[in-house]
């Protein structure tokens, strides 16, 4: 594994890791009992990205190309729903809160892209 990769990795860790802790604290419906299980989370996610994410993508690439990538919101949207059905001190109520969640992550990764 090259520096970049190992960057880019630690780079989404943090991208997840403020986006869940941002959420938690602004949105009703998105709890998080813990620091420490906001890190756990955050790897969590990163692992569900590389993973279910990826097939998720490639199976609503045509969609995406429909709606110029907003779907890309719902397929997050449903792995924040898979990473809260997995972890203990995480918990997403429903769809709409882990599309807001999803949204604050996009948000967050925007600003570290453009600070960093």
């Amino acid at each position: 594994m090259s520096a970049n990769e190992t960057g880019g990795l630690i780079s989404v860790f943090i991208v997840n890791f403020l986006g869940v802790l941002l959420g938690a604290h602004y949105l009703k419906r998105v709890h998080l009992e813990t620091f420490q299980k906001g890190l756990v989370v955050a790897l969590v996610l990163a692992i569900l990205n590389v993973t279910l994410g990826s097939v998720l993508n490639f199976l609503a690439t045509p969609i995406r190309w429909i709606t110029l990538g907003v779907f890309s919101l719902v397929t997050d949207a449903i792995v924040i729903l898979v990473a809260s059905k997995l972890m203990k001190g995480f918990k997403v109520e429903s769809f709409m809160p882990a599309v807001g969640l999803a949204i604050i992550i996009a948000i967050v990764n925007v600003l570290f892209d453009w600070v960093f």
